[in-house]
């Protein structure tokens, strides 16, 4: 399969309910995507709230995306979970349905050490239909991949990349090192979208931003001038980049990013803003700030063509 570069964006899952899923919008979202030029789609991750959904609704996300994306763009599904056999059984419905590679993230909710940590990913790998991404995030899973057990892991053969979302550029500047040294052919990819320009610059091939969700293009076009070394264009879109920041922070809580993000995404017209539980939408003040900010964006051509009535606030 090509190697995951570029910008890849984490879908969002479109909620009309606690566990039911907006099919019409779930389609809208990935044309929105897709027509925007990105190098990917990610289902099932942080932004999916993979982990809080239902087995069956799993399965729908994964089933109705691989139909929307209908190969145009490679389809990388999250099997985040601590039981391995639900993580290998998620694995392969995934790749009966299209998908390009599964990606995993360390098993939570016991501790567990580096020792055990490789056990798992090699029992994993070892049965998996199709290639496996790693996936750094100790914020959610209380256990990083250190540089010892990523090394040994580069021996597996299908395992091709790693998306680091550990808010450490010092790791990931190893990380890369590691990469080059052991597996050139592997992708690095970096999370957080504050930190895009500064992973590219330390040799990074890529991002997951959650806000190319709303504003894929806009992520897109800074890859690209990145690349093209054009550092007037990438200073505008980084400043554009730092208005995203702005919604966000409309909810200071420890989830004000997705609240935030999907309340954008609902009052645009594009998908359902629901949240699976134990997450809140915004309320009616916050949404009044998101129609504020989404107004005062200063470049709405960035945003998607659909607005929902305002009186739907």
């Amino acid at each position: 399969m090509k190697a995951p570069r570029g910008i890849i964006p984490p879908l969002v899952t479109p909620l009309s309910d606690r566990d039911r899923l907006d099919e019409e919008g779930l389609e809208r979202l990935i044309e929105h995507l897709i027509a925007a030029g990105v190098d990917g789609i990610f289902v099932l991750g942080s932004s999916g709230e993979g982990p809080s959904l239902s087995w069956e609704l799993r399965r729908a996300v994964v089933q109705k995306a691989a139909r929307a994306i209908d190969g145009r763009v490679p389809l990388y599904v999250g099997i985040l979970d601590s039981a391995l056999g639900n993580a290998v059984d998620l694995a392969w419905f995934a790749a009966d349905q299209g998908a390009d590679a599964v990606v995993a993230a360390p098993p939570f909710y016991y501790p567990i050490d580096q020792r055990a940590l490789r056990h798992w990913y090699v029992e994993l790998a070892a049965v998996l239909p199709v290639p496996l991404v790693l996936y750094n995030i100790p914020s959610c899973t209380k256990t990083a991949i250190e540089l010892e057990t990523l090394l040994a892991l580069t021996e597996l053969e299908n395992v091709i990349a790693i998306k680091d979302s550990s808010d450490d550029l010092r790791y990931l500047a190893a990380v890369v090192r590691l990469a080059d040294r052991h597996r050139p052919d592997w992708t690095v990819l970096v999370g957080p979208e504050e930190l895009l320009v500064q992973a590219l610059n330390l040799g990074a091939h890529g991002g997951v931003p959650g806000g190319a969700n709303l504003t894929p293009r806009l992520f897109v076009d800074l890859c690209r001038a990145w690349r093209a070394g054009d550092n007037t264009r990438l200073s505008t879109l980084c400043m554009l980049k730092q208005q995203l920041e702005d919604l966000y922070r409309i909810d200071d809580g420890p989830s004000g990013f997705l609240r935030g993000l999907k309340c954008a995404l609902e009052r645009t017209g594009l998908c359902a803003g629901g949240l699976a539980a134990p997450l809140e939408p915004l309320g009616r003040a916050q949404r009044e700030q998101v129609e504020r900010w989404l107004q005062s964006f200063p470049e709405p051509e960035y945003l998607p063509a659909v607005r929902a009535p305002v009186d739907e606030l």
